[in-house]
């Protein structure tokens, strides 16, 4: 029983011993290189003339032009183009006729909705798209409550809850009676 032991023991000493030799031997993984490249190139040459035989040895060094890493594979530098003239884009949304006609809602019942009214449209077209979807009244009113709130802070007003929450069914009349058509 002493025997096995021993045996044990010794075989998984060696055995981690070979298995730690293999891990040294192959060594890190660092595949850089340094310094130039070298080519060294050499010949002997015999020559036999009449009756002597000459011979001789040359040696030849040649050193590789140096390039950076990555110059070979790299493209030329990128020629900057131009900006175009209307970049970044058009500055204002087109706002078609039930848009406007919301807009001209709103505007009748003393809202003045910001910018060129690309909010107030939007929150018309989520009204008209949630009401399709069946989404409850509560809802509907708590997000556009909410978009109102942005509105106006778009402007740079100030509102209250209460004065949000007005402004908010003023929004879905306005939108139920001007923009949300089948």
């Amino acid at each position: 029983m002493m025997r096995n032991s021993l045996t044990r023991t010794l075989s998984l000493g060696v055995f981690a011993v070979a298995a730690s030799s293999m891990l040294v031997a192959c060594g890190s993984d660092d595949s850089t290189a340094t310094g130039a490249p070298t080519s060294t190139t050499s010949a002997a040459e015999t020559t036999t003339e009449a009756s002597s035989t000459t011979s001789a040895a040359e040696t030849t060094t040649t050193v590789a032009p140096t390039t950076s890493p990555g110059e070979a594979a790299t493209a030329p530098p990128e020629q900057p183009q131009p900006v175009p003239d209307d970049f970044p884009g058009p500055t204002e949304s087109q706002i078609d006729d039930r848009g406007t006609s919301f807009l001209d809602e709103l505007r009748k019942q003393g809202i003045t909705p910001a910018g060129n009214g690309d909010i107030a449209v939007s929150t018309a077209n989520y009204i008209c798209a949630a009401q399709a979807q069946g989404v409850t009244a509560e809802e509907i009113s708590t997000f556009v409550t909410a978009n109102v709130g942005v509105e106006a802070s778009a402007s740079g007003t100030q509102m209250s809850e209460t004065q949000a929450q007005q402004a908010a069914q003023t929004y879905i009349a306005a939108a139920q009676a001007t923009y949300c058509r089948p």
